[in-house]
């Protein structure tokens, strides 16, 4: 990270003490990379799902240069964002995003893929590590730490040994797919009721067992 990147994107300290989510979602972001050649790849997941509800909100990307993101508003003021930076210089984007609009890190909902969690699967957490996820390890590094909340998308495990980077970077087969959709539709409906009852509520709705 250069030093104007730091300067540019670092966060301010949050003046109170984190309380583990009771702050309200104001920025919901999904991660995965830019471009069409990355479209339906299962490191994507996160784009889709926040394409999902820009579109239920019939709301409209734009793309915002010095945030490095593509960003949504809704009239309630939830700010939806897609880091154009791929996945893993996210952090930048975010922190630039979380300082323009006076957030703290406890505010931002970040959804993304996880190799650890089957296809099908989803949880919501309140923070914690990178799990070996290269676009949250960027998050906590920017964001100078891992309080933050997420929601992890399932898409299983590679089937071969070394072979993460071609898994991740696949496209879900056709069967997957279908699976994949009633997931971005219940993660969808997770996300509403996190912007609408917090966070907390939805790990005690949503959070499966699978």
């Amino acid at each position: 990270m250069s030093f104007l990147d730091r300067l540019l994107s670092r966060s301010e300290p949050d003046p109170s003490p984190s309380t583990g989510g009771a702050r309200p979602i104001r920025l919901v972001v999904g991660l995965g990379n830019p471009g069409p050649e990355y479209d339906g790849t299962r490191h994507n997941i996160g784009f889709d799902l926040v394409d999902r509800l820009v579109r239920e909100r019939a709301l409209k990307w734009e793309k915002e240069h010095k945030f490095r993101s593509k960003t949504a508003t809704g009239r309630d003021g939830i700010v939806f964002a897609k880091p154009l930076t791929f996945m893993n210089l996210s952090g930048n984007a975010v922190a630039r995003l979380m300082r323009h609009h006076h957030l703290a890190p406890a505010q931002i909902l970040v959804v993304y893929d996880d190799t650890a969690l089957p296809p099908g699967g989803l949880r919501f957490r309140a923070g914690g590590s990178a799990g070996g996820h290269n676009g949250i390890k960027s998050l906590i590094e920017y964001l100078g730490t891992e309080a933050f909340p997420r929601l992890r998308l399932g898409i299983g495990p590679s089937p071969t040994e070394g072979g993460l980077v071609d898994h991740v970077l696949g496209r879900f087969s056709e069967q997957e797919r279908v699976e994949m959709e009633k997931v971005l539709e219940i993660g969808a409906e997770g996300v509403n009721c996190t912007l609408s009852s917090g966070l907390e509520a939805a790990m005690n709705r949503f959070n499966r067992k699978t």
